[in-house]
């Protein structure tokens, strides 16, 4: 009875708990970080186990989101460069809204009752599509950025593709290969199903742990560019996941094949209103964002400074996660 009580107190709280860990042990994590290239890759790998690739079709709300995301990062910028004149203000905020859909979105999706496979269809077409506007875009952003289109787009692509399509093909072929010889539908043992959110949550203390080593090595030169930029991401969260639950419930969509809904994975999984599921789904669309990929963007070819606002969006889209799944484990 112990034992449930606390896996129960760990499973709502758990995505609030990784970021103090990885905040106050920064000196021990941050150096990990090159783990979660393989951290992800497994997560998503147990994750696409319980989607079948059959069942992926995109859908209204995934057009409506991905306008959205592509058109007001672009306003963003030009929208703070005219206002501000700063332009690491400016960045930082747009990558807020050009980063693509977190691979890991499915996850917590799914422990919210929302579709694994209409988030996961929506996954690919948000990360393919900004590997290909980010090659045009960036350049007008930063001028003295060394990068051609085709260069570009296949640094991009190369970071994204082994995260996304190996892990999809992996699993694709394990379903396949246990249905020819099985004659049966592969399912998930439970306890596979559960390494994803456990997969994630080692990821976010190591994530907390390097934004921390970030915050903390530049709070000085930049303390009010920071502080701006906490401030910006945290309503660029609020509006994102807020305008993605909106469209979602507006334009509701059937999910093809049954998610894997055991009641001790995803708490909150239980029957549902289409336009209910649609509006998890398509709300962790557009706000859960692949942060690493910002930062790494930022990085490479803007203002390195300008990475603290996806370093920031990670606080914010963690804190709101945390939030979502404590209160769906109490309705529960």
């Amino acid at each position: 009875m112990v034992n449930l009580r606390i896996k129960k107190f760990f499973d709502s709280n758990a995505l609030w708990l990784s970021m103090v860990i990885g905040a106050i042990g920064f000196h021990w994590f941050a150096p990990l970080k090159p783990l979660l290239t393989w951290l992800i890759f497994f997560m998503l790998f147990f994750t696409f186990c319980k989607v079948n690739p059959l069942d992926l079709r995109l859908r209204s709300w995934h057009w409506v989101v991905l306008t959205l995301q592509l058109s007001l990062s672009v306003a963003i910028y030009y929208i703070l460069m005219a206002t501000t004149g700063n332009p690491i203000l400016a960045q930082g905020l747009m990558l807020c809204f050009i980063m693509p859909t977190a691979t890991a979105a499915p996850i917590i999706a799914g422990k919210l009752g929302g579709s694994i496979q209409n988030l996961t269809a929506f996954t690919l077409l948000s990360n393919f599509a900004t590997a290909i506007v980010v090659p045009v875009f960036f350049p007008l952003v930063n001028p003295a950025a060394e990068m051609t289109f085709w260069s570009a787009f296949w640094l991009i692509l190369r970071r994204i593709s082994p995260l996304l399509l190996g892990p999809f093909f992996a699993a694709w072929f394990l379903r396949l290969g246990y249905q020819a010889k099985t004659k049966k539908e592969f399912i998930l043992p439970t306890k596979a199903a559960v390494m994803p959110f456990y997969l994630w949550v080692t990821s976010i203390i190591i994530l907390f742990a390097t934004v921390t080593e970030t915050v903390v090595s530049t709070i000085h030169d930049q303390l009010s560019t920071i502080l701006w930029l906490l401030l910006g991401s945290f309503f660029a969260c609020l509006f994102q996941f807020g305008i993605g639950k909106y469209i979602g419930y507006r334009l509701p969509a059937p999910s093809k094949g049954k998610d894997y809904q055991d009641v001790l994975i995803n708490p909150a999984a239980a029957p549902t209103t289409m336009a209910g599921v649609s509006r998890i789904t398509a709300g962790q669309a557009f706000g859960q964002k692949n942060t690493s990929l910002g930062v790494w963007m930022a990085q490479m070819y803007l203002n390195p400074l300008a990475a603290l606002g996806a370093a920031a969006y990670i606080v914010w889209q963690n804190i709101f996660n945390s939030i979502q799944l404590a209160v769906a484990a109490r309705k529960k």
